[in-house]
């Protein structure tokens, strides 16, 4: 049957990616400082054999026999999807150039640990030539992909389908508008916060955020926790979806809720329909890497929906906090869950993006995205980016960055050539609001959050967003769930809500 040939070459693809992934997650977990260079070597071959495969005479071939074979069936056939996708997609990734593509991979593995070591000598200079020849490909995927009004649109359409940077400034427009107001109301509240600061040893932060993961719905038999300089999430097909995370002693939400974020991360993964594994609706053909979600910001809706919507929420820290008290009977014999809740929500302005409060984690995002822009359309230049970074954490948070590991070099993001991936963070927010709103009207949803059995949540994403892989856009996601394509207004709502009790 040709489109069971069509799948096979398919499959091959997927294994090598993930294969890759395999790879990449040892690179940034388990393998020895020796090994970056061989490292970088060994994924760029794997992306470049990959690419082959993807754009190769027997892809094409099993394209057009499959489309061939189903020519008459209706276009909601998902073996019709799954041609077409396939097509358009592989389409996009021959534009750039192999020679590229290969190159880039090799330059990610080397960047990330130069990355890795200036951010712990506090050395931008020692990073900025990598960061050069990064950017400079990326104008040029860019320019290979091809874009309407400006060169970064080309870059985050390939982690986020049909946004725009034009868009994307009108949606941060409306939530500047509508996060600053709250953001000086909260720095009102009455808040411990000098009780996250208090000494938590982290082989206890570790049990405790497994724990939660676990009633979460996170599966550690196909999973499993690791440390890491910055957490990340990574699948190898379903059946194994790995997180990680960073503990520090003195400060115990960095640790736990970065877990829990990474955790959502991993159920949605874990939850994509075993039908799809070794597809096209499990496989990122243009950015080659094997993942089931259906861009970045709906996965990012996953992990900040468990982070922030459920790991935040006041019912959350009444049912739970016993355990965490059970696990630092010391430091927090003088806590109440009221104070506890209130101190992990409190407005406190920080320099680092992956430890922000609600309040303050999209102005990160935003900052991060118009360097972005401005680097893509070369209006900013890599030498300069220390001191515009401060200029703009001053303008935004009113801080002055003491350095550049707290500053420039905090993000894994630039080394690993992710530009344009910074906005999905805060769509995944905003998507967020719109699912746990959806969710909640169903009663099991809500009783079970009333009453601390998470599962139906688990259950309600598994079945309106997980299941369906890459094989529906976000935006029909979204709409098929939740009634409305983005929209700012629920995310809005659950922080002005969340304000008005921390004030009340």
């Amino acid at each position: 049957m040709s489109f069971a040939a069509f799948e096979r070459e398919i499959a091959k693809v997927n294994d090598i990616l993930c294969a890759m992934n395999l790879l990449t997650w040892d690179s940034r977990v388990m393998m020895p400082p020796g090994g970056v260079e061989a490292r970088g070597k060994q994924i760029a071959t794997l992306v470049s054999v990959a690419r082959d495969l993807a754009t190769g005479d027997a892809m094409q071939k099993a394209i057009e026999t499959a489309r061939a074979e189903l020519k008459g069936a209706p276009a909601s056939d998902i073996r019709v999807l799954a041609v077409e996708q396939a097509a358009q997609s592989i389409g996009t990734l021959s534009r750039i150039p192999a020679e590229l593509v290969g190159a880039a991979a090799e330059l990610k593995t080397v960047a990330q640990a130069a990355w890795s070591k200036a951010r712990a000598a506090n050395d931008f200079a020692a990073f900025a030539p990598m960061l050069e020849r990064t950017m400079d490909m990326q104008r040029e995927i860019a320019g290979a992909i091809g874009y309407a009004e400006h060169p970064y649109d080309a870059l985050v359409a390939t982690y986020e389908p049909a946004m725009t940077w034009s868009r994307l400034r009108g949606l941060y427009s409306e939530l500047r508008a509508g996060l600053l107001p709250l953001l000086a109301r909260a720095r009102e509240a009455n808040v411990r916060a000098e009780i996250l600061d208090r000494a938590y040893p982290v082989d206890k932060q570790r049990a405790f955020s497994s724990l939660v993961s676990s009633r979460f719905g996170y599966d550690f038999n196909r999973g499993r926790l690791d440390d890491t300089v910055h957490p990340f999430e990574i699948s190898f097909t379903r059946s194994d979806v790995r997180i990680t995370g960073r503990f520090r002693e003195t400060w115990l939400p960095g640790g736990l809720f970065a877990v829990w974020h990474e955790a959502g991360h991993g159920m949605y993964e874990q939850g994509v329909s075993e039908d799809f594994s070794r597809s096209v609706f499990t496989t990122d053909f243009v950015n080659l890497y094997a993942v089931g979600g259906a861009s970045f910001g709906t996965h990012e809706s996953q992990s900040r929906l468990w982070e922030n919507r459920v790991g935040r929420s006041r019912r959350f820290w009444e049912l739970n906090f016993a355990d965490l008290q059970k696990e630092f009977p010391d430091q927090l014999s003088d806590v109440t869950p009221d104070d506890f809740w209130r101190a992990v929500n409190a407005a406190r302005p920080g320099f680092i993006r992956v430890e922000a409060d609600e309040l303050t984690y999209d102005l990160h995002i935003m900052l991060r995205s118009e360097i972005e822009a401005g680097l893509m359309s070369s209006d900013i230049r890599v030498t300069d980016l220390p001191a515009i970074w401060r200029e703009k954490v001053k303008a935004a948070l009113g801080l002055d960055v003491p350095n550049d590991t707290l500053g420039v070099l905090q993000d894994v993001h630039w080394s690993s050539g992710m530009v344009g991936s910074f906005p999905t963070y805060t769509i995944g927010n905003i998507m967020s609001s719109q699912f746990f709103a959806a969710a909640r009207k169903e009663n099991a949803v809500e009783s079970g959050l009333e009453s601390g059995d998470y599962l139906p949540l688990k259950a309600w994403l598994n079945d309106h967003v997980h299941q369906f892989g890459r094989s529906k856009t976000p935006s029909q996601i979204l709409i098929d769930a939740t009634g409305e394509d983005l929209s700012t207004a629920a995310y809005i709502s659950d922080l002005t809500r969340k304000v008005d009790e921390l004030t009340a």
